[in-house]
């Protein structure tokens, strides 16, 4: 990744080491060391140490921690190991799960934030109704939030959607909110199926419509499907060209000889393109 935003973001189980050190040269732009759902109870002292120790070094890529929710038993021993009163040099940011209100949010940020000296990111995962509903407050909730996101799982338990278009609705309200609160645009919610890769493709494909940007990932095999689904195309890019190079030194809208038109949010969205194309 050259300073883009990143388009893979790859789980691996806190309690795990070696699991995490082979994700942290996978080729993924984002790491998450997940202390959740991957780890199981009686772990999970365990995974928050090892992570903390981990995290006591800089590392080659970015490193997320998602850690427990802080409504449960072990969100507040996970955010005192990975987040403590001096910072780790390792840790990027933090994924908060299960954020239902704009008060989880200024939580953390008010805890963790600071001990970092304000270069620490919040990502808020939406996994509930409540937390779809308040979407927007959610991304406005402090400066220190960089992203929001879909929990998909629980999310679909909590509204007893049957198939997959039932979510739709739910994506697009996270889109629009991320949008309106000046934040990058979603990451995807994880596919499951790690050997089901022609399905990732067609769900990151149909992400990418609905207007995501990247998807978190739970196996290595699943990034390269990842990444092809959201760089652009030889043919998008060189549609963009054409309408970058059309746009420069003019003034306002015009016509192309293949006869489209474009205007400024045509020019903005070709420069977006050639931006994720640049990657490679």
């Amino acid at each position: 990744m050259t300073g883009a935003s990143p388009l893979t973001w790859l789980y691996a189980p806190g309690d795990r080491p070696r699991v995490v050190a082979k994700a942290l040269i996978s080729g993924a732009d984002v790491v998450v060391i997940d202390l959740e759902d991957a780890v199981a109870p009686d772990r999970k002292a365990y995974a928050r140490a090892a992570s903390a120790e981990l995290l006591c070094d800089p590392q080659p890529v970015p490193v997320h921690v998602r850690v427990n929710a802080l409504t449960g038993p072990w969100g507040e021993a996970d955010l005192a190991a990975v987040a403590p009163a001096g910072g780790l040099a390792g840790l990027s940011g933090l994924r908060l799960p299960k954020v239902s209100s704009p008060a989880d949010v200024v939580r953390v940020a008010r805890r963790a934030v600071s001990a970092h000296g304000g270069a620490l990111g919040l990502y808020a995962l939406l996994e509930t109704a409540v937390g779809i509903e308040r979407a927007h407050d959610v991304a406005t909730a402090h400066p220190s939030l960089r992203g929001i996101s879909i929990g998909e799982e629980d999310l679909r338990t909590d509204l007893g959607v049957r198939d997959d278009a039932g979510l739709d609705w739910s994506r697009s309200r996270v889109v629009v909110a991320a949008r309106a609160a000046g934040l990058a645009p979603p990451t995807q919610s994880v596919h499951p199926d790690i050997r089901d890769l022609d399905g990732l493709l067609v769900s990151c494909v149909r992400g990418r419509t609905l207007g995501f940007l990247g998807r978190a990932a739970i196996h290595p095999r699943q990034l390269p499907v990842i990444e092809r689904a959201y760089l652009p195309t030889e043919k998008e890019i060189e549609q963009a060209e054409t309408v970058v190079k059309a746009a420069a030194g003019e003034q306002g809208a015009q016509a192309l000889p293949d006869g489209r038109f474009i205007d400024a949010a045509v020019v903005t969205a070709a420069q977006r393109v050639l931006s994720l194309a640049r990657r490679t």
